[in-house]
């Protein structure tokens, strides 16, 4: 007889953290493995007592070592999978938030990556190791260029 797996609701917070570089052109910050090779946007779960926002903004800050700002949430994405350890089932949703960087340097990123670096949009894009994150940045930078042409 199959066992039966209850599903574990997971949720996670990170950002799209972007600038403009002197030539106009929009960057953003991601973080990569070099095994096993990925890249990724900067995420991860709350602490204790922390808003969506709040774990966001820390997440980013320790990821990248960046300074950041929230400017607007941009989407959610969410997705399945059995954790290895115990065969749990999990759901699970991240939300993004569009973010600028206040201070900081992607030097003082954390141990969880082993590299941070500022890419521009489309070179973001084909690094990225997920297609989901690639519609979140996307989406993020179609806000940025809401937001120059209007701000």
């Amino acid at each position: 007889m199959a066992r039966k797996r209850n599903t574990e609701y997971l949720m996670s917070a990170g950002g799209v953290v972007y600038r403009v570089n002197a030539t106009g052109q929009v960057e953003v910050a991601i973080c990569g493995l070099r095994y096993p090779e990925n890249w990724r946007l900067p995420k991860g779960t709350p602490d204790p007592g922390e808003t969506v926002v709040q774990t966001a903004l820390r997440e980013v800050r320790e990821e990248t070592g960046l300074q950041v700002e929230s400017d607007d949430y941009i989407d959610s994405i969410e997705y399945w999978f059995v954790r290895a350890q115990d065969g749990r089932r999990c759901h699970k949703v991240v939300h993004f938030y569009l973010m600028k960087p206040v201070g900081g340097d992607i030097s003082q990123h954390d141990h969880e990556f082993d590299f941070v670096k500022w890419a521009p949009v489309e070179d973001a894009c084909n690094s990225l190791t997920y297609e989901s994150e690639v519609d979140i940045v996307r989406k993020g930078v179609s806000m940025v260029g809401q937001q120059v042409r209007t701000g």
